[in-house]
Parts: C-alpha cells; structure tokens; sequence
C-alpha cells in the first residue's frame, strides 16, 4: 500500500508499506518529487531488488563478523582473513553503518593502505572487503557495492631470481645443526615450508629414494600447531629424493632420533616447529649467511625449481614435483628461466630450407639472389 498526502506546513508525505507490513514514510516539497520516489519504490519490489532503508543500519565489523562465520574456508584462510580485517579494515570502516559507506571513502581506504602495505597485499585486503559488501547486497542489506571501481595500486611484477649454490650451502651451514637437514630437503625436493615442518618419518621411503607429500603443518592464532591436508589436490604427490638428501636425513634422523613415525623436525623440546618460531631462526641464518635481506624460505622451492628446468625438465615435470594446480602456474613463474629458444629455432629453419635452397640455386653466398 502507497499514499502521498499534503501536510499541513505545505510539504508532501509519501508512505508505503513492505512485505513485511513495515511502514516507511519520506517528506518532499513537490508532489511529483514524492509520486517519484514512491514509482521507484514499487518498481523495486515488483523487480525482486527492493531494499529496507533500515537494514544497512549494521555497522561493517558487525556485518563481517556473521559473514564470516558462515564462510566454508580453510582455517589458514579464516585466520589470515580475520587478521587482515582486525588490522586493515575495522579501524577505518569497522563502526560504519553498511549504507553510510560510500565508494570515495572506499578509495581513500585503499589510499591508506597504499601508504604501508604493498600493492598485492592491498588488493588482497580490499578483495575480501570487496566480498563482504557483494554479501551485504545479496543479503538485500544495501543496494550497491561501494568497492566496485575501485583504483587500486599496481604491482610491480617481479621475476623469481634463484639463490646461487654457494648461498643455499652458507644457508644450510648458518642454521642450527637440527635444522640443517631442513634446508638441504627444501632445496632439493623444492616442498613448500609447511610440507617440510609436517613430514613424518612414515612418508619416507629410503629403499624408493621417495617422499610421499600428503599432509602440512599448519599455524593458526590460538592454538597448537596440527596436521592438515595440502593447499590444493595437485599438492598431494611424490617427489624422487636426492642422494644429498637421503644422506642429510638419515643423518639427521640418527642425530636426533624421533619417537616412532612422530615428526621427523622438532624443536629441541620435541615439539613441531611453529612457523613463526622457525621464522626467528631462519633470518639470523640469512644474516649470518650474507643472503639478500628478505631472502625466505621459499627461495629453497624456487631454488629447486631451477636446477630442474636447468638440467633440461619440462614444464610437466616442474609442475607435478612442486604440486603446482597447472601448468600455466609454473610457466607463469618459471618460464623465464627455460633456455631460450631462438638459436634452436634458426638452427632447425636453417637444416631444412638453406640446404634445399642451396642445391636449386636460389641462394648465392648465403643472400637473396
């Protein structure tokens, strides 16, 4: 129901009721101007895209906190979600009511972030808000996303440029002794950090010369380190070892023997390595060792990687030992450190047609006739 009725201070009253027998009322000047705003009402509801003024009253923390209650994430993924929010998104948006934020306030966010974060890690922060906000207007909250047309900062792409040989070994030779296995496995079966701290001595295979890849150590905030599957099902594979490898293990395996199939890397309480801890010993090693600053553990991966494409393996194979989803994955990453291929390229045009050229007389000291 809709009426449009004259006040007594001369103004014009348009009212209507929704579906859900509430009424809601706006004041104009003009009849026309109330007769409008009512045919934009109703053409709404009749459209399925009608929106209750009221419900964007729920401030933005408040809102993102049920919809993230309600996300089908890993636990990784809803730690690094709540993280990013706390820290980037709640002191700026967190007690905005969901209608009162507006796409200039968006930017000048984003303008914020640009100031501390790096350009991926904004697109990241506003991606999820991003997310938040399509939620809110699915959920008829709001009526459009404040996110969309953002500008958001470039990032500048940077080529994966792999250790020298002789920094991998300073690396091996600067961390403690029980963690020297560590960096020789990483740097030479290219497995990712949390599938290095997770392996188990029954996911190896000395007689095969294998490591089975199924499982990762996981760090969340609030609770003890667990196992849990790998990042993706490409993850999960097995990777021939090394003989440097084999022997580091087993020496470390004899060095600092595990209880049963327990972790084949503990601290020196035998506990599994937490991340974070492990981050302590990792950057003095890169210090001690004279590595780039910010050199991380996932140089080992990139490291491995090249040897392989080095020593002539394809695409195919770099993908299923690092357990990329595709192979556009790594070519994406890697593609730069395949050999180039314009000598071979010439060299086979030349085989063919130069020779036949040649012969029939069409090529005169190597130039066109």
């Amino acid at each position: 129901m809709a009426s449009i009725a004259k006040r007594p201070d001369g103004r014009w009253r348009a009212r209507y009721r929704d579906a859900a027998g509430k009424e809601h009322s706006k004041h104009f000047d003009r009849k026309t101007d109330a007769q409008r705003w009512l045919d934009e009402v109703t053409a709404a509801i009749v459209n399925g895209q009608y929106v209750d003024p009221r419900s964007g009253r729920i401030t933005f923390r408040k809102y993102a906190e049920r919809w993230r209650a309600t996300q089908v994430h890993r636990l990784t993924t809803q730690d690094y979600i709540e993280g990013n929010l706390r820290r980037n998104a709640y002191p700026v948006l967190g007690d905005k009511p969901l209608s009162s934020i507006r796409p200039s306030e968006v930017q000048g966010w984003v303008k914020g972030m640009t100031d501390r974060l790096a350009p991926s890690t904004v697109g990241v922060v506003h991606g999820v808000v991003s997310g938040i906000f399509r939620a809110a207007v699915r959920d008829r909250l709001i009526v459009a996303n404040p996110c969309d047309g953002t500008r958001l900062p470039k990032a500048t792409p940077s080529r994966v440029e792999p250790l020298p040989v002789e920094t991998v070994h300073a690396l091996a030779d600067a961390v403690p002794a029980r963690y020297r296995a560590l960096v020789i496995l990483a740097a030479g079966s290219g497995m990712r950090q949390g599938e290095c701290l997770g392996l188990t001595v029954d996911r190896l295979d000395f007689l095969r010369r294998v490591v089975r890849v199924d499982r990762q150590l996981v760090t969340v905030t609030g609770r003890p380190s667990f196992l849990t599957a790998p990042k993706t099902a490409a993850s999960v594979r097995t990777i021939p070892l090394p003989q440097v490898v084999l022997d580091a293990l087993a020496a470390h395996l004899g060095a600092f023997p595990p209880l049963g199939d327990w972790f084949v890397f503990v601290t020196a309480a035998g506990n599994p390595i937490r991340r974070t801890a492990f981050g302590d010993v990792w950057r003095a090693a890169v210090k001690a060792a004279g590595a780039p600053a910010g050199t991380g553990f996932h140089q080992l991966r990139h490291f491995y990687a090249s040897l392989l494409i080095r020593h002539g393996e394809s695409v195919k194979t770099v993908q299923a030992r690092l357990g990329h989803a595709s192979a556009s994955e790594t070519l994406d990453t890697y593609s730069h450190l395949w050999p180039d291929s314009d000598d071979r390229t010439r060299t086979a045009v030349d085989s063919v047609l130069f020779a036949d050229f040649v012969r029939t007389g069409e090529v005169v000291d190597g130039n066109n006739p």
